[in-house]
């Protein structure tokens, strides 16, 4: 298992909408939501049309993202590609609009 060295970027942070932030934009379905632990935007998983979390990365180089529908308790790190620990779990203020 990889190692990750981004643990400083893990913050406590407010979410900025119940869905992604994207396709709550233009309309479009969603998988799976993603937390960035850094900013507290939330985007859509790769499984979903939009990509938005894996976009949000390549954008602002915020390397964790937690699994946050309803929220799961893991982490990712895009740039050591690989499962990291959280110090929290953040709660969800729900309830989640559901796209499919």
């Amino acid at each position: 298992m990889s190692t990750c060295n981004h643990g400083s970027s893990v913050h406590r942070v407010k979410p900025r909408t119940l869905g992604c932030e994207e396709c709550l934009e233009i309309g479009q379905g969603w998988v799976h939501l993603r937390l960035c632990r850094e900013c507290g935007h939330v985007g859509c998983c790769d499984d979903s049309i939009g990509h938005h979390a894996t976009k949000h990365f390549q954008q602002t180089g915020h390397p964790i993202i937690e699994g946050y529908d309803p929220p799961e308790g893991w982490g990712w790190c895009f740039v050591d590609e690989t499962i990291v620990e959280l110090p929290n779990q953040t709660p969800h203020p729900g309830p989640i609009p559901k796209f499919y």
